[in-house]
């Protein structure tokens, strides 16, 4: 989420606290540290709960069944075993049957089972915070072997999908399946990742320590310590990539990314995302109410001027709710393009009179969005309506958006990229009717809407194509009621020393760096 990315832009006088933190790093040894300069804290390492920036660190120490894997110019995505070692899904798709690997351990030192998988989902589903609405299906978990666990599912899902996520998908040891929030988040863990947390100071630094005796792989040269250290302005953490006291960051302002990629000392990785900018209409306030309204904001909206101002053309058009490279993409989406003339038609059958104001907010880590919200109020100043920009703190913008709808904003400006790779994600969370508002910050409502989604996650384990058709239509209906703004698809830029060998972008996984595959 934009409810998982805040880059705060704080003054530069960290830079001499941080000097301990390079100290730390040289101290120990730089070669056999991955030091990353992060920019945003870790609030929440509890894994039945953590659904931000967290699994940055988390995807280090726990694993799931599986993994996702994204598509290349030559080989389609696909779901790879992790903590398992395969499994057979039922004719009707409702009984998944998973294989569990060998000879995995805990840090605490006990084995993989089935009962630890039961217990580690049973934990996250009853405390129902986070993600954990990815285990919705499952009605029962079966352990008939040691390493054999049984899914009964309510309706037909991918498994295997759910089992990759990125949050809430954690396998944990039984052993700490009593503990609470305030236990993992005074940095105590209990996964089976090739590395686990030594040190915990919130907003400063984790540092994670290898695993002696880790089942999977160890590059030759691999890593032994990782230290994420919090470095939330912009111009630190590039001080601190160029001058190798980081190996990796990301979120630096893409006008420098020229002169980065000149420097034969880094890398510069530019890659797709899962991540779409997007402005959600309060459709329960006036004049938002109106989808002519909402249709006439979107046609004042310059497009192509934010991804160039704000992305130095790295970024690319959003062509509705589900990014490039998911399936169900819809690539013929009927998007709108800037027509201010149209715009003013549009305001004008509803009776819009000059001297509307409108309120956005957004949050105040993320640059591109304060870029799109001045370009938009530009336009929107020629049609006559006042746009009052309102950054926010990302938790206060979210405490906002899910108060009272008539009290809220009219425009809440966020990212979204996927809790597991499925359009799903994106439409149930974003847009699916909602008696409380969690992300649904629109407060968009439309029983046609919930079916049609609906139905295709029914189908998507047995009929993809069937459940793709359906995610497509869906997604016509929320464009055709301009239930939001579709500002753009971003890349994902990452920048690593040039000296690290091994390091792939997974989309799939927001920023997170799987620490254990590189070595220098």
């Amino acid at each position: 989420m934009n409810r998982r990315n805040f880059l705060k832009t704080t003054a530069l006088a960290a830079l001499a606290a941080t000097s301990t933190r390079w100290n730390f790093a040289m101290a120990e040894g730089a070669g056999s540290i991955f030091t990353l300069a992060y920019p945003t804290s870790f609030p929440d390492l509890d894994p039945a709960t953590s659904f931000s920036n967290d699994g940055a660190v988390l995807a280090n120490v726990y694993e799931g069944l599986a993994r996702y894997i994204p598509a290349t110019d030559t080989a389609e995505a696909k779901i790879e075993p992790l903590l398992a070692t395969g499994w057979e899904v039922s004719a009707d798709g409702k009984t998944w049957t998973f294989t569990l690997r060998d000879g995995v351990t805990f840090h605490d030192g006990s084995p993989l089972t089935s009962e630890a998988v039961k217990g580690s989902i049973e934990r996250t589903r009853k405390i129902g915070g986070g993600a954990s609405f990815i285990w919705g299906p499952v009605t029962s978990i079966e352990t008939p072997e040691p390493l054999k666990v049984v899914f009964q599912l309510s309706e037909p899902q991918p498994l295997d999908l759910i089992a990759s996520a990125g949050f809430a998908a954690w396998i944990y040891a039984p052993s700490v399946l009593d503990k609470d929030s305030t236990w993992f988040n005074a940095g105590n863990d209990g996964g089976t990742g090739p590395f686990r947390i030594s040190r915990y100071e919130p907003g400063q630094r984790a540092v994670l320590d290898r695993v002696d005796g880790y089942w999977g792989k160890v590059p030759e040269n691999g890593f032994k310590t990782v230290s994420f250290e919090i470095t939330e302005d912009a111009t630190l953490a590039q001080n601190m990539i160029e001058s190798a006291q980081a190996d990796w960051t990301y979120s630096l302002p893409y006008e420098n990314l020229e002169a980065l990629k000149s420097n034969p000392d880094l890398n510069v990785v530019v890659n797709p995302s899962f991540e779409t900018l997007f402005g959600l209409y309060n459709v329960k306030r006036a004049p938002l109410d109106k989808a002519k309204v909402r249709q006439a904001l979107s046609l004042a909206f310059p497009y192509d001027d934010v991804i160039a101002a704000g992305t130095s053309g790295f970024g690319t058009r959003a062509k509705g709710v589900v990014p490039a490279g998911i399936w169900g993409h819809d690539a013929e989406a009927p998007i709108p393009k800037t027509d201010l003339e149209a715009a003013k038609a549009l305001l004008a059958e509803e009776g819009i009179e000059p001297g509307l104001e409108l309120t956005m907010t957004y949050s105040t880590s993320q640059a591109i969005e304060a870029v799109a919200g001045e370009l938009w109020k530009a336009n929107l100043e020629t049609l006559g309506i006042t746009l009052k920009l309102q950054p926010m703190a990302w938790e206060a913008q979210w405490q906002l958006g899910k108060s009272d709808p008539q009290a809220a904003q009219d425009i809440f400006v966020m990212f979204w990229w996927p809790t597991f790779v499925t359009p799903y994600d994106y439409l149930f969370n974003l847009f699916h009717s909602e008696e409380k508002p969690n992300f649904n910050l629109g407060y968009y409502s439309n029983p046609a809407f919930d079916a049609k989604i609906n139905e295709a996650a029914r189908l998507s384990g047995t009929n993809r194509a069937r459940a793709e058709a359906l995610f497509i239509e869906a997604q016509r209906m929320v464009i055709e009621d301009a239930a939001a703004v579709f500002m753009l698809d971003q890349p994902n830029v990452h920048i690593i020393r040039s000296d690290i060998k091994g390091y792939t972008d997974n989309p799939a996984y927001g920023h997170v760096v799987f620490i254990n595959e590189l070595s220098r």
